[in-house]
């Protein structure tokens, strides 16, 4: 994507910040508003697009407990509003494979523990509270690598099978066709029956993971603030004990082969 030239200038001033050694509160924030990806990458490749910071804030309306990890953490976007612009005492873990991305992000969030790796690829970085994750969406590049239970093609699935098995609870941004239910730019929630979402479907009889709907935060209010793209896009919160109660029943192959009823 081309930038108009005040999104340009505005990326230029972003980047001359982030030639300072430590940067305010105002500054931060200004980054996370401006840095733009799309003046060094092309996003469309990776499936890879940062959260608006409006989004952010009321995404961390979901999250809680004391130790964070954010899978696929980008620039730090969402670590950012969980801590409350870092000055929240809650550990956070930050995981981005892209090196410039992880540069910008221990400016945003210097007192974060960031590593820069593959979420298929983790080193021992402990158990969490909450697993959280703005992740590729769809049939993004995996190198072939892959989550430990689900082997379909969804990007965005992987991550919260990985995340299943770091963290107690979990809340993601995913498509809006990937979440079992309809909310952000609908008149009403509507849950959908796993059955007719058959994606959804592979991924709960393979991983046991139930993806439920969240407060009542409405996502398309923020659709012209995203950088390049206006996804449709869900809230979804996950209860990995209760995941792993479901895989510690189930048997070898598809756990529910009929998989669960969506949750009204």
């Amino acid at each position: 994507m081309k930038l108009s030239k005040q999104q340009g200038r505005a990326h230029v001033t972003a980047a001359r910040l982030l030639e300072k050694p430590s940067l305010s509160l105002d500054e931060r924030c200004f980054v996370l508003d401006h840095w733009d990806p799309a003046a060094e990458h092309i996003n469309s490749l990776s499936g890879a697009f940062f959260t608006p910071p409006g989004l952010a804030r009321d995404f961390a309306i979901e999250v809680a407990g004391n130790s964070i990890v954010d899978l696929c953490a980008g620039i730090g976007s969402l670590a950012f509003a969980a801590t409350v612009g870092g000055e929240s005492s809650r550990s956070i873990v930050c995981i981005e494979s892209k090196p410039d991305f992880v540069a910008v992000g221990r400016k945003i969030l210097p007192n974060a523990t960031w590593l820069c790796c593959d979420i298929f690829n983790l080193p021992d970085i402990g158990y969490f509270d909450y697993a959280i994750a703005n992740p590729p969406f769809g049939a993004a590049p995996r190198l072939g690598r892959g989550a430990p239970r689900y082997h379909g093609n969804r990007f965005e699935y992987h991550a919260i099978d990985v995340a299943s098995d770091l963290a107690t609870f979990g809340v993601f941004l995913v498509p809006q066709e990937s979440a079992p239910f309809r909310y952000s730019g609908h008149r009403e929630y509507a849950a959908i029956e796993p059955e007719r979402i058959p994606h959804y479907q592979d991924f709960l009889s393979t991983t046991g993971i139930e993806l439920e709907h969240n407060c009542g935060i409405d996502t398309s209010i923020y659709l012209s603030e995203w950088k390049g793209v206006s996804p449709a896009t869900e809230i979804v919160l996950c209860d990995f004990e209760e995941a792993r109660t479901r895989r510690r029943l189930g048997t070898s192959g598809e756990l529910f082969p009929g998989g669960l009823r969506a949750r009204g």
